[in-house]
């Protein structure tokens, strides 16, 4: 019998090529995708998931987390136009699947220590 695996995404680890220093901020963000990277940045650091490779992915994540922020500052307390809804809902979700795709969301950060060591059976009272 075989395991359908499609659709489950494999558990983060940590990369061999991993960056160790954030690199600068890309000048062409926007205010608020800027807070965005130097709030995250150094948590992928940490974690050792982010290569040179994935900078692109970071800086869209960036972006559209910047979109969603700058749409709900100019709104400001007053209605929100319909056609600005739409973008910052597409930004919002383009967004989520961004931030699972690097550990930032709780679901994702579980990931990272899913995989245990098969002789960890010691430490579970539940293993038989």
């Amino acid at each position: 019998m075989t395991v359908h695996s499609r659709g489950v995404k494999p558990p983060l680890s940590p990369d061999t090529d991993a960056l160790t220093k954030a690199p600068p901020v890309p000048r062409y963000l926007a205010p608020q995708a800027k807070a965005e990277w130097k709030r995250i940045m150094p948590q992928l650091i940490a974690r050792r998931v982010i290569t040179k490779a994935d900078l692109s992915g970071v800086e869209n994540y960036c972006i559209c987390i910047g979109t969603v922020r700058q749409i709900e500052e100019d709104r400001a307390g007053g209605q929100i136009d319909v056609k600005l809804f739409g973008v910052m809902n597409r930004a919002a979700q383009t967004a989520r699947q961004l931030a699972a795709e690097y550990g930032l969301t709780p679901t994702s950060r579980a990931r990272i220590g899913a995989v245990q060591s098969a002789d960890d059976d010691d430490d579970n009272p539940l293993a038989v």
